[in-house]
């Protein structure tokens, strides 16, 4: 199952709402304002290293540029609207809005 959160996770309680449901390998799509969870230098970055030691974390980077995020988290894999459109392809999804 893809699980994408689009809601920043400063304003919505979509991630931890994800983290009660989601699989171990389980791939994780940050989208629109979710990409906010995934810079390294925030308080969520502790939190998205231990969801990668079980499940891919993904970022759509059309988000991060538009909102000027620069510092992904390391390991945080960073695909563009094809990548996405193959991950949907892939898994079916449950959107966390």
């Amino acid at each position: 199952m893809l699980h994408t959160i689009n809601q920043s996770p400063f304003g919505s309680d979509s991630l931890n709402t994800v983290l009660r449901f989601v699989q171990h390998g389980d791939p994780i799509l940050f989208l629109q304002d979710g990409v906010y969870a995934v810079q390294s230098t925030n308080r969520f970055a502790k939190r998205i290293s231990e969801i990668q030691q079980s499940n891919p974390v993904y970022a759509l980077q059309p988000d991060l540029q538009a909102r000027g995020i620069v510092n992904p988290g390391k390991g945080v894999k960073l695909i563009d609207h094809a990548g996405f459109v193959d991950l949907v392809a892939e898994h079916p999804v449950s959107n966390w809005l």
